[in-house]
């Protein structure tokens, strides 16, 4: 408890400063969307590039946990989408939603916090889990979030719009790109690689300074009645569906393919159950600013996981290991 503890209490003063700073006007609202942007085009990229250049390239290729992990992450934005979509949710919350209950924090909070518990060896992967989500979960979701309209508009323009936004989505390529240096064993110049590393350590207290920010406009928004705040129930089942049903989902897929003879170590699998009990990943509220999503119910679903993921993480520890 006290490990996760330290791991944790950054990422809530994180978001308490970004809170405080938007509510008493130290940061503008109008300046929220750029600190979104510097993260998502700048900072953010910089970081999945460094993750995917120093990740031996033979970690990326293990069968058994790409598809037992790939599986589950397809059910559960399936699922989510469906129990989500209503008159006042639509494709583009709905699907972002799905994204936010699939995606763990296995950057910013799972890698350290693993190989605190189980050493250097989960390391692997947990990096995989995460190359996965961004590359092939994120770019589903963010497909599905542009089919608003697709009946005013047809079915090929929706196509077309979702083709738009998976290629606009800088994520996938800058892993993609990280992978390419790493089997090419290419290192840049070093003024380039400093350049890459201020950048790559600026993204995680930026995104976690720009959620307090988001929840503190939501809430501003609502009070002055130019917006609805979310409802409980909006948000609170997607927060439970990420720590409970996630990481029960995975556990039981694993057991399920290694029945059929799938190669998967069960070293992996707990590795695998332990990343899907994290709390949501913070950067999914970058994505859903720049697509237009509700970012406040996003928000909210991101901090409601990560306060309770304090109890319920430390519970599947107890149960995994």
């Amino acid at each position: 408890m006290l490990q996760i503890f330290i791991i944790t209490f950054p990422f809530f003063a994180l978001v308490l400063c970004g809170y405080v700073a938007a509510r008493r006007r130290m940061l503008p609202l109008e300046a929220i969307p750029g600190l979104n942007g510097f993260v998502l085009f700048f900072a953010l990229p910089c970081m999945l590039y460094r993750f995917g250049a120093s990740t031996p390239i033979a970690q990326l290729l293990d069968v058994g946990v790409f598809a037992t992990w790939l599986l589950c992450a397809l059910v559960l934005v399936g699922f989510t989408v469906a129990v989500s979509l209503n008159q006042r949710i639509g494709w583009n919350d709905a699907a972002f939603g799905a994204l936010v209950a699939a995606f763990p924090n296995s950057g910013f909070m799972g890698v350290p916090l693993l190989v605190a518990i189980l050493g250097t060896a989960a390391a692997g992967p947990a990096i995989l889990t995460m190359v996965i989500d961004m590359v092939v979960t994120t770019s589903l979701c963010i497909a599905l979030s542009r089919l608003d309209g697709a009946d005013a508009h047809g079915a090929a323009t929706a196509l077309k719009n979702a083709l738009k936004g998976v290629l606009a989505n800088p994520m996938p390529w800058s892993i993609l790109l990280g992978a390419l240096v790493s089997v090419l064993g290419w290192i840049p110049p070093k003024p380039v690689a400093q350049t890459v590393g201020l950048l790559a350590d600026a993204a995680s207290p930026v995104a976690l300074f720009t959620i307090g920010a988001v929840l503190a406009r939501s809430q501003m928004l609502a009070a002055a009645g130019h917006a609805q705040a979310p409802r409980l129930w909006d948000y609170v089942p997607v927060a439970l569906f990420k720590l409970f049903l996630h990481p029960l989902l995975v556990l039981l897929v694993g057991a399920g393919l290694m029945q059929l003879g799938v190669p998967l170590p069960r070293f992996a699998l707990t590795v695998m159950v332990l990343t899907a009990a994290l709390p949501s990943a913070s950067n999914v509220s970058l994505l859903a600013e720049r697509f237009g999503a509700d970012n406040g119910r996003i928000a909210r679903i991101i901090l409601v996981s990560t306060a309770a993921a304090f109890v319920t993480f430390s519970l599947v520890v107890s149960l995994m290991v």
